[in-house]
């Protein structure tokens, strides 16, 4: 970390009282053996017996010697018990600070610094949708999420403070007397809404381009946000199945050219959603994943092989939760056998395999949040001439150490009014759109997000989860509404195949790209896309399907998703990859594993042939020299990787950072590995342009790159290339969320682990990504890795990010994370024969 220019920008500062630092200190690192009970006290027994009210008949925990378990109960309803629990006896903080921040109460933990983060939440009204999902739910799906409620409880009922986790003795200085709630189905299904909102797509793109509009041309605004290269990177369905577009789509009307005279809103808005709890990570082009999946005819045993690996923030602990699910006799009444990665706090598994059927999901990605400029006066709304009454709700934010916080939430029909929810929020604008004249009056912005509308989601995974075949699966993604998913498919039948679901918003004029005027209805939603309508592939001729964040279909598809896709890179280099094992006799486990272990780098590639080209002399004749028979990887022990990424961030910085707004500086990315790409053969355009009369040609510009990042180089790494390496600079640290981020060292140091030097970049398959403008410093990371075998299930293999446990200075707590730093992975016991053989402790839960 310290040869790194920038720490990299939390998602949320939490104060915590520097008295509690000389406290803390004294108790847990000087006080010796208190300070080992301290810590150890919370630590889950593993091991023997435990009873657990509750429960109808016993339930067997076996665990590996990476702690990850596997459930076997006789019933559904005692397996999700039986989860709930052992999620409370690895994760409960995480649990409970995740619902804490799903409900808007961080403030109710921490204190008024989470005051406007909790005023926000409050707005957007993630909890109370929560409440009206848990009410949607059947029978028999409530019933399952009301049992892992009670599993967690029964773990409740017999600890409280330090007995739960490290976290609440450090609380307990801060805020003595806390308790936790008892858990319940809403704070489950609330979790979803956080992980739509972190997967919600392209709403900071919208703003962008919104703020990027009142500097740049039309002209420079499309440079910046190209169109998806179709010509040169795949889409995840086949070319043939292109239809003609409407007339309607992608016509420029005068809503889609806005001029924003004051973007004061826009600009705190942006700031606002940055500050949010990021719990999957960053917005931005590289949260997505890979996940492909590669038919018999092409495998090595003639049976399907299916790769994922989510790309997501970093955390600890890691957002993923290993674990396998199986019912002693698998029947309609408990139908589960399954086994994968669940997220802490929900019942089942996200992702994984059951004995019949595995699945991978990637980000879809689909425009599904828009913003509205609203015309307001008092409480109404203007809409279509008529002033329509806002919808208000009062809430009290409570707040540990202050005085009760009073909130009165407005929404439009379309959503919640989310400018004025902060005094520092101006005024949104003084020109809108260019081709109409602005009547008089206050205009605030709105959000209109599929998560706000209560869905089928919650039973989605249930769904899924005991699926046996193409259809049944297909029937369970019909519930998957929110976030949208792209899903990958294999069966032990040989079959693969993949869908998108989703709720995908259809707009009566517009692409969703810009904020759009909200006194008339013609911006508005007219209804979303069928399902029956949405993208899906079944045994392609191909023998093989990739997914990573690319576009869906061809250009002129009739189905409109989004236009902000990622630009395809990753897939691409997959596609080629995946070319090369086929055409040398077919693919294994371990050729998937190291697919996704690639550290090609294709901006590197691009850019090579005009560097070689130069005559440069001084640092920038070293740097080309040092380039020079580099094969572009972006591996942790190389010095040209090292140098390269110090290069392109130099370029970005010099050269297009300048002519762009300061709140929307080139982060680096597909995005920008597209622009620059398409801008190096032009190289006298207006782009290249310096900071000095001397800059003015591409070669110009790249030469200056060369030369700062040379000297850069020095500074950070020393004067002798020899010793230099990528991941000396890529560095990851992995933070707790909550108190890991709390700014004091001794308190980190408890939580947080690393440094670790890292492979890997961003639009990098291995997509250990950076954010260009805060230095090289991992921002996202492949969250998990797992490769399914359908010839063998026992041969499947899987990898965390960090551990089983949530509990700091437990033997589980980064155990994984050498083995995900090297790309290696574990094997992945299923069978019961397998996992009995693996077990390195039983646990009986007893009724």
């Amino acid at each position: 970390m310290v040869r790194s220019e920038a720490r990299p920008r939390r998602s949320r500062a939490f104060t915590v009282f520097l008295s509690i630092v000389g406290v803390f200190v004294v108790v847990v690192l000087v006080g010796g053996g208190i300070g080992v009970w301290t810590v150890q006290r919370s630590f889950p027994q593993l091991s023997g017996e435990l009873t657990v009210p509750g429960l109808k008949n016993t339930v067997t925990v076996q665990r590996d010697d990476a702690g990850i378990p596997m459930i076997e109960a006789d019933s559904a309803t005692d397996l999700f018990m039986a989860q709930g629990f052992v999620h409370a006896q690895d994760r409960f903080w995480e649990m409970d600070f995740r619902r804490h921040v799903t409900s808007g109460r961080l403030s109710e933990l921490f204190g008024e610094a989470q005051v406007g983060t909790d005023t926000f939440v409050r707005t957007l009204g993630w909890r109370a949708v929560a409440e009206e999902e848990v009410e949607l739910l059947d029978e028999q799906t409530l019933a399952w999420y009301q049992a892992y409620a009670d599993g967690v409880n029964a773990y409740l009922a017999e600890r409280s403070g330090a007995d739960l986790s490290l976290e609440y003795a450090v609380l307990g200085l801060q805020n003595p007397g806390y308790e936790p709630e008892k858990w319940t189905p809403a704070d489950s299904v609330a979790w979803l809404k956080a992980m739509a909102w972190d997967l919600r797509s392209n709403l900071e793109d919208e703003i962008d381009r919104a703020l990027l509009a009142t500097e740049l041309t039309p002209e420079q605004l499309a440079q910046v946000y190209p169109p998806y290269p179709y010509p040169d990177n795949p889409t995840i369905l086949p070319g043939e199945t292109a239809t003609p577009a409407p007339a309607s789509v992608g016509i420029a009307t005068p809503l889609e050219s806005p001029s924003i005279g004051s973007a004061d809103s826009l600009v705190e808005l942006k700031k606002v959603l940055a500050d949010m709890p990021a719990l999957l990570g960053r917005a931005g082009s590289d949260i997505g994943s890979n996940s492909w999946v590669v038919s018999g005819e092409h495998t090595e045993s003639g049976k399907p092989l299916l790769a994922n690996d989510p790309h997501l923030g970093p955390a600890l602990p890691s957002v993923w939760y290993q674990m396998g699910l199986r019912c002693s006799t698998v029947s309609e009444e408990c139908p589960f056998d399954v086994a994968g990665f669940s997220f802490s706090g929900m019942p089942g598994i996200i992702i994984g395999h059951n004995d019949r059927i595995a699945w991978g999901f990637t980000n879809l990605g689909p425009d599904v949040a828009d913003l509205y400029l609203e015309k307001v006066s008092g409480d109404t709304v203007e809409l279509d001439g008529v002033a329509e009454p806002l919808t208000i709700r009062e809430e009290t934010i409570k707040v540990a150490g202050g005085d009760d916080v009073p909130l009165r939430i407005r929404s439009t029909s379309r959503g919640p009014l989310v400018t004025g929810i902060s005094p520092d929020l101006g005024t949104v604008a003084s020109e809108y759109p260019a081709t109409a004249e602005l009547p008089d009056g206050t205009y605030e912005l709105s959000l209109q997000w599929t998560a706000l509308t209560p869905g089928k989601t919650p039973g989605a995974i249930f769904a899924v989860n005991r699926a046996t075949d193409w259809e049944s699966f297909r029937a369970g993604a019909t519930l998957f509404e929110v976030p949208s998913q792209n899903l990958v498919y294999a069966d032990v039948d040989g079959n693969i195949g993949y869908q998108a679901p989703g709720r995908i918003p259809i707009r009566a004029s517009g692409d969703g790209t810009i904020p759009q005027p909200g006194w008339t209805s013609a911006s508005g939603w007219s209804g979303y896309i069928p399902f029956e309508s949405l993208p899906t592939l079944y045994n392609p001729p191909s023998g093989y399907i990739v997914t990573a964040n690319n576009a869906v279909q061809p250009s002129g598809s009739s189905t409109f998703l989004t236009r902000d896709w990622d630009a395809g890179y990753r897939a691409e280099r997959i596609v080629e990859l995946v070319d090369e094992a086929i055409a040398g006799g077919g693919l294994t486990s371990e050729d998937m594993s190291e697919i996704q272990a690639d550290n090609a780098n294709a901006i590197a590639e691009r850019i090579a042939p005009y560097i070689a080209d130069l005559a440069p002399s001084s640092n920038a004749r070293l740097g080309k020299q040092l380039l020079d028979g580099w094969d572009h990887a972006d591996d942790a022990d190389s010095a040209q990787a090292a140098y390269f990424n110090i290069f392109w961030r130099n370029l970005l910085e010099n050269t297009f950072a300048p002519k762009l707004p300061d709140t929307v500086p080139p982060a680096g990315g597909s995005q920008w590995f597209q622009v620059v790409g398409s801008l190096l053969d032009d190289p006298g355009s207006e782009w290249w342009n310096g900071p000095d009369d001397n800059i003015v040609t591409r070669d110009d510009a790249l030469t200056l790159a060369l030369s700062e990042a040379w000297t850069e180089a020095e500074n950070l790494m020393g004067s002798h290339p020899e010793d230099w390496s990528w991941g000396e600079l890529h560095t990851l640290t992995i933070r707790n969320g909550s108190f890991g981020e709390s700014g004091i060292a001794p308190i980190e140091m408890l939580f947080n682990r690393g440094p670790y030097e890292l492979a890997g970049g961003s639009s990098v398959v291995n997509a250990v990504g950076w954010y260009a403008p805060e230095g090289y410093v991992v921002d996202w990371v492949p969250s998990m890795r797992q490769v399914i075998d359908l010839a063998d299930i026992d041969s499947s293999t899987w990898i965390n990010l960090t551990g089983a446990s949530g509990h700091a200075f437990h033997a589980n707590y980064v155990d994984q994370t050498p083995l995900w730093q090297k790309q290696e992975t574990r094997q992945w016991p299923f069978t019961p024969d397998a996992v009995e053989k693996a077990a390195r402790d039983t646990l009986t839960l007893l009724p």
